[in-house]
C-alpha cells in the first residue's frame, strides 16, 4: 500500500516556520512569510497554466500554509519581543501583575545540591498576563509569563484561577513566546475562584490520589502519573529509573493514554451492539472528558491530537487516512500554539505516531509472514518502530543511545492498557464510593508493580547505553545513520553485510566486558562513585560483597548502580557525613536494595527537613540510626574507621531559622579509614573554618588518599591540603556543574598529587598492589602504580 504524503510537506513547512520564529525572531519569520507568498503565487500560476499537477499543487498547499504560519508566528513573536515587561526585565525591575494560570504549578526539578531536594520548595507555572500595575493604575496587557514561586503558597492553585502577584522580572531564555519570568515574592496577593469544571476535575484527581494510598508508596505515586499525568507523589527514584530505561513517556499524558481510553470505550459499545455513530460519539465524549481530567494544557492537547490519529489508525486498520490525519494534526496544533515546535515532547509524539501508522504495520506484517503470532508481532513491531523513530531526538537530548529501551517497552506494553483503564475507572468511581475506587486500584496494583520492576531492572543493566553526541548535530547524525541503514536493509545484498557488521560490533564491545571484565578492579580498597554532583565513597571490608558506604549521593539510581558494579550487597554501616541533599539522596534506595546494619549521622541534626526524612526512611527500613562523635573507632575485617571531627558538639538551637549551608558543611563528619591500600581521609564538605580548627588541633591529618573537601570548591585551605600529604586525591564532582567545582586554586594546590575526578574518570578506585599504592578508573585496562 502506497503512503499518502500530500500533506507531509505542508506540515514540515509549517513546523520550519515556527522554528524560525522561535529561534530567529519575528523579522526572520516575516521574511519567511514573504517567501511563502511569492512561492504560492508562482505555484498558483503554474497550476492555472498547466493544470493541476501533483507537484505544483503540493507546493501551493505548503506555501499557503507556511504563509499562514508566518502570520500566526509573527503575531506571537513581535508582541513578545516588544512587550513593555521585556524592557523592565532587562533592567531587573519589579512588577505587580494580574494573571490567569495556564497550568498546574510544577515542582522545579533542580539538581538537589546542598540544601533541599529537587522541587521541595519552588514551583514553576505558566500564566497569561491580564494587566500590569503602572503609575496611573492597572493597564491591560497580554502575553505569556512564567512564574517561579514558593511551593508552600502556590502549589495548590488550579489552572484558570486569576491571581495577583508581585515579583522581580527576569529576561526569559528564549525558545518560546514568554514575555518575562517573574520571580514571585511571597504568596499571591489575591486569588480568584477556579472554574467549576477545573474544580470538579481536581476532585476526581484527588480521589484517584487518595484511593492509590492503599498501595505501597512507589506504586501509589506511579498510578496517578500513568493515568492522568499527576506526578505530585511520584518517587524521584522511579523517575530516574524510567528515564534510564526508556519508559519516561509513561509518566506523562500521551497519545497512547487517550487511544487506550477511547479504544476501551469503543470496544465496550461494540460489545453492547451499539451502532458505529453511537460508539464514535461515546469515544469522542470520553476523549473530551479525559482531556479535562488531565488538564487541557498544550501538552495534553497535543496528546489528544496524537491519540486521535492513533485511534483512527486502529479503527481504519492503519490504512491510508492515518498519515494525512497526522500531518493535519501537526498543522492545526502548530497554528494553534507555535511554541510546541521546540518542545521535545511534541517531536517525540509526532515521530512515535508516525512510526505507529507507517512502520509498525509493515513490520508486524513481515513478522506474521515469517510465522510470528499476530499478538506477538504487534507487541514487537510497535515499540521497536517507536524507538527507532524517536531515537535521534532522545539521543540529542540525553547524549546516549539506549540499549534497553526496546526490551523494556516490550515487557511493559502488555500491562499499560489495563493499568490505565483501571486507573481511569478508579478515578471516576472515587466520586461515587471510596471502597469501589480502592478495589479497582488494588486490581491495578500488580500492573503498576510490573512497570516499576521492569524499569528498575532495565535501569540496573550495566552499560545500558552507547554514548552519542548530544544536541542538534548529534540528532541529525543519528538520523542520517538510521536512514542509511534502512536503505541498505532494503537490499538483500547489503542486508547480510549489515547483520555481520552489527555482530562484529557486538563482538568487539560486549565480550571485553562480559568475558574479561575490568571492573571492579581486583583488590580495590576504596571507590569514589560517579554519582554526579554529590558524594558516595565505598570502603571495602575483607569479606566478599561487604563494604561500608560513606554518603549516598544526590539521586537513588547512581549510587545503587555503583554498588551493583562493585558486587556489594551487604553494608554494615552507612555514614552520612552531613544532611545535605547531595549526600543523602540515595539513602532510601540503598536501604531498599541492600542488607544494611545501621545508618550513622553526626551530632548536627540539620537541616530539620533532612533529619526528618532520614529518620523516616531508616524507620521504614527497620534499620538502626546511630550518632557518631569525635574519637569513636569502628573495626571490621580489613577496615578501621576513626572519627576525627566535628571537634565539638553543636550549640543548642535557640531559633527556628535554618542554619546556613556553610555551618552545615563545617559540621561534616571527618573520617579516616585504615584500608589495605593505606589511610583514606574522608572530609565531607568541610570548609575554611573547620579546616583551620583541624590544623590548629592535635589531630593527625596525614593520609595516603584524600577525598577533597566539598567537591573541590574554592573554600579549601592550601595548607590543609598540604598537611594531609596525600599521594592520591579523589574529587567527587558532577560533570558540567554550575558551581565551578573543582576550583582551579584547589587543582593548583594539588599539582604534585595524582588527582582523579568522577566527572572525568567515572568511578575511581584506590588499591594496594605489589608495586605500592595504585589507582584505577572504571574501564581502565590496568591500574597505573604510584610510587
Amino acid at each position: 500500500m502506497s503512503l499518502d504524503l500530500r500533506l507531509v510537506p505542508a506540515a514540515l513547512a509549517v513546523w520550519a516556520v515556527a522554528l524560525v520564529g522561535l529561534h530567529l525572531g519575528w523579522f526572520a519569520t516575516a521574511l519567511c512569510g514573504v517567501a511563502a507568498v511569492v512561492t504560492a503565487v508562482w505555484s498558483a500560476l503554474l497550476v492555472v497554466r498547466r493544470g493541476t499537477g501533483r507537484l505544483a499543487s503540493g507546493v501551493l498547499a505548503a506555501s499557503v500554509l507556511a504563509g499562514a504560519a508566518a502570520v500566526v508566528v509573527t503575531s506571537h513573536a513581535y508582541p513578545a519581543a516588544t512587550h513593555p515587561l521585556r524592557e523592565l526585565a532587562a533592567r531587573g525591575a519589579t512588577a505587580t501583575v494580574k494573571l490567569t494560570l495556564s497550568e498546574d504549578p510544577r515542582p522545579l526539578r533542580t539538581k538537589g545540591y546542598g540544601g533541599r531536594p529537587a522541587g521541595a520548595d519552588q514551583v514553576a507555572v505558566r500564566a497569561r498576563l491580564n494587566a500590569v500595575q503602572e503609575r496611573d493604575g492597572w493597564v491591560e496587557r497580554g502575553g505569556g509569563v512564567l512564574l517561579l514561586a514558593s511551593a508552600a503558597t502556590w502549589a495548590k492553585l488550579l489552572p484558570e484561577q486569576e491571581v495577583t502577584a508581585t515579583g522581580a522580572l527576569i529576561v526569559p531564555r528564549g525558545g518560546d513566546f514568554t514575555v518575562a519570568v517573574l520571580r514571585v515574592r511571597g504568596p499571591p496577593i489575591a486569588v480568584g475562584p477556579a472554574p467549576g469544571w477545573q474544580t470538579a476535575a481536581e476532585q476526581v484527581r484527588n480521589g484517584l490520589r487518595d484511593a492509590s494510598q492503599v498501595l505501597s508508596a512507589e506504586l501509589a505515586g506511579l498510578l496517578p502519573a500513568l493515568v492522568v499525568g499527576d506526578t505530585s507523589a511520584l518517587s524521584p527514584r522511579v523517575v530516574e529509573e524510567f528515564q534510564a530505561s526508556g519508559l519516561a513517556h509513561l509518566l506523562a499524558v500521551s497519545g497512547a493514554n487517550l487511544a487506550i481510553v477511547c479504544g476501551a470505550v469503543l470496544l465496550l459499545f461494540r460489545l453492547l451492539s451499539a451502532g458505529p455513530r453511537m460508539a464514535g460519539a461515546a469515544a469522542a465524549l470520553a476523549l473530551v472528558c479525559f482531556v479535562v481530567l488531565a488538564r487541557p494544557e498544550p501538552s495534553v492537547l497535543r496528546a489528544a491530537a496524537m491519540g486521535g490519529v492513533t485511534l483512527l489508525a486502529l479503527v481504519l486498520g492503519r490504512k491510508g487516512s492515518a498519515l494525512p490525519a497526522l500531518a493535519g494534526a501537526v498543522i492545526v496544533l502548530l497554528l494553534f500554539d507555535p511554541s510546541l515546535a521546540t518542545t521535545p515532547g511534541f517531536a517525540l509524539s509526532v515521530l512515535a505516531t508516525s512510526a505507529l501508522v507507517v512502520l509498525a504495520p509493515r513490520w508486524a506484517g513481515a513478522l506474521r509472514d515469517r510465522g510470528v503470532p499476530v499478538g506477538l508481532a504487534e507487541a514487537i513491531a510497535v515499540p521497536a518502530a517507536a524507538q527507532l523513530a524517536t531515537a535521534p531526538v532522545i539521543a540529542a537530548i540525553s547524549g546516549q543511545i539506549s540499549l534497553v529501551a526496546i526490551p523494556a517497552n516490550l515487557l511493559a506494553a502488555p500491562v499499560v492498557a489495563p493499568a490505565t483503564v483501571l486507573g481511569v475507572l478508579a478515578a471516576v468511581a472515587s466520586t461515587v464510593h471510596e471502597s469501589i475506587a480502592e478495589f479497582l486500584v488494588h486490581l491495578a496494583g500488580p500492573e503498576v508493580w510490573w512497570l516499576i520492576t521492569v524499569g528498575r531492572h532495565a535501569a540496573a543493566v550495566p552499560d545500558n547505553g552507547i554514548a552519542w553526541p548530544a544536541g542538534v548535530l548529534g540528532g541529525l547524525l543519528l538520523t542520517a545513520l538510521l536512514v542509511v541503514l534502512v536503505v541498505l536493509w532494503r537490499s538483500p545484498r547489503f542486508r547480510i553485510l549489515l547483520v555481520l557488521g552489527v555482530v562484529a560490533l557486538l563482538l568487539v564491545t560486549v565480550p571485553a566486558k562480559l568475558i574479561s571484565p575490568q571492573w571492579p578492579v581486583r583488590g580495590w580498597a576504596a571507590v569514589a562513585c560517579d554519582v554526579g554532583q554529590g558524594d558516595a565513597v565505598v570502603l571495602a571490608v575483607a569479606e566478599p560483597g561487604r563494604a561500608v558506604l560513606v554518603d549516598t549521593g544526590p539521586e537513588p539510581l547512581a549510587v545503587n548502580a555503583c554498588l551493583d558494579r562493585l558486587d556489594v550487597d551487604r553494608i554494615p554501616l552507612v555514614v552520612l557525613s552531613h544532611l545535605h541533599a547531595d549526600h543523602i539522596g540515595g539513602l532510601a534506595a540503598v536501604l531498599a536494595e541492600r542488607s544494611v546494619g545501621a545508618v550513622a549521622v553526626g551530632p548536627l541534626r540539620e537541616p530539620a527537613w533532612a533529619m526528618k526524612e532520614v529518620r523516616k526512611t531508616v524507620e521504614e527500613a527497620g534499620v538502626a540510626l546511630i550518632e557518631l562523635g569525635r574519637d569513636q573507632r569502628m573495626e571490621w575485617p580489613g577496615l578501621v574507621l576513626e572519627v576525627l571531627a566535628p571537634l565539638r558538639s553543636p550549640e543548642p538551637r535557640t531559633s527556628e531559622t535554618p542554619l546556613s549551608g556553610t555551618v552545615v558543611n563545617d559540621s561534616s563528619l571527618v573520617l579516616r579509614a585504615h584500608t589495605a591500600a593505606g589511610r583514606v581521609l574522608l572530609t565531607g564538605d568541610i570548609e575554611l573554618s573547620t579546616q583551620a580548627e583541624l590544623l590548629a588541633s592535635t589531630v593527625d591529618l596525614s593520609a595516603e588518599v584524600l577525598k577533597v573537601p566539598h567537591h573541590g570548591s574554592r573554600y579549601s585551605l592550601p595548607r590543609f591540603l598540604a598537611a594531609v600529604r596525600p599521594r592520591v586525591a579523589l574529587i567527587c564532582v558532577g560533570s558540567g556543574n554550575d558551581y565551578g567545582h573543582p576550583s582551579p586554586l584547589v587543582l593548583q594546590a594539588l599539582a604534585d598529587v595524582r588527582v582523579l575526578r568522577t566527572d572525568q574518570d567515572g568511578d575511581v578506585a584506590v588499591l594496594s598492589t605489589q608495586d605500592g599504592l595504585a589507582t584505577a578508573r572504571r574501564g581502565e585496562p590496568r591500574p597505573p602504580p604510584r610510587r
